[in-house]
């Protein structure tokens, strides 16, 4: 039997139903489903047992990846996640407003149509001049809103040596 565990820091609640693991701290509540037949998530005392019962290779990296998983969302119930993002140009000044669910680029290479980047789940993006901060609790929505940020400004066909416009990660916190 293969097994890895988590330990839960205090003001954390875990529930487990199956798969299903609900995890809530002093900055919010998060929940996911887990899709694997072969593992088994369980609480013991103070903390998180992801197993199974086979020792296959592959059954043992999905419970290392589901162990890290459960860690993230713990780590996002009690800190949070930010990352930080500039806005780089050389020629056309790039300005870039938040609307709803929507990142709008404008005057990026001076195009006139705005560039637009989705706000994934519950991320919040604040911008201050060139730099743009995105927080959350889920890393993955926040990682995934600043990827968006960084695919709208993509050039293709120019070498990025030369062209260095976008939209760049700096910082994870």
């Amino acid at each position: 039997m293969y097994s890895q565990e988590v330990s839960l820091p205090e003001g954390v609640k875990v529930e487990i139903e199956e798969l299903k693991v609900k995890v809530s701290g002093p900055k919010g509540n998060l929940e996911r489903e887990f899709k694997n037949f072969d593992i088994k998530i369980e609480k013991k005392e103070n903390k998180v047992v992801v197993s199974s019962e086979l020792e296959r290779k592959d059954t043992r990296s999905v419970v290392g990846t589901i162990t890290a998983h459960i860690g993230n969302m713990i780590e996002g119930v009690t800190k949070g996640f930010i990352y930080k993002l500039k806005v780089v140009y050389a020629h056309f000044p790039v300005t870039v407003k938040v609307e709803g669910d929507k990142v709008l680029i404008q005057n990026f290479l001076g195009e006139r149509a705005p560039r637009v980047a989705k706000i994934v789940g519950d991320a919040k993006v604040e911008v201050n001049g060139p730099e743009i901060t995105v927080t959350g609790i889920s890393k993955e929505d926040v990682g995934q809103t600043a990827a968006n940020m960084e695919q709208a400004t993509r050039i293709g066909g120019y070498d990025r040596r030369t062209f260095m416009d976008g939209i760049y990660l700096v910082s994870k916190e």
